[in-house]
């Protein structure tokens, strides 16, 4: 069950009268997979995009980079993707 489908977080269970861990339990369970789902790399899809290449990171930052994460190659000007 994905509870991110809508891209809007669960409804969190109303506060017992009496709190016991499982319920706690459960409350933190739904907060670790919003923050998962809201820190997550997401695929996007857009018509046009404009890019300041001298925003971008470098091949000197590439160790701090995700897969996925666009950079620039300052040996030949050139825009690449860590895999």
């Amino acid at each position: 069950m994905n509870l991110f489908t809508n891209r809007f977080p669960a409804n969190l269970p109303l506060a017992p009268q009496d709190y016991k861990a499982p319920t706690f339990n459960t409350i933190l369970s739904i907060l670790n997979l919003y923050f998962k789902a809201i820190n997550a790399v997401q695929q996007i899809n857009i018509a046009k995009l404009n890019i300041d290449i001298a925003l971008l990171p470098t091949e000197a930052d590439l160790t701090n980079l995700r897969s996925g994460d666009v950079y620039r190659d300052t040996a030949d000007n050139s825009l690449k993707i860590k895999v």
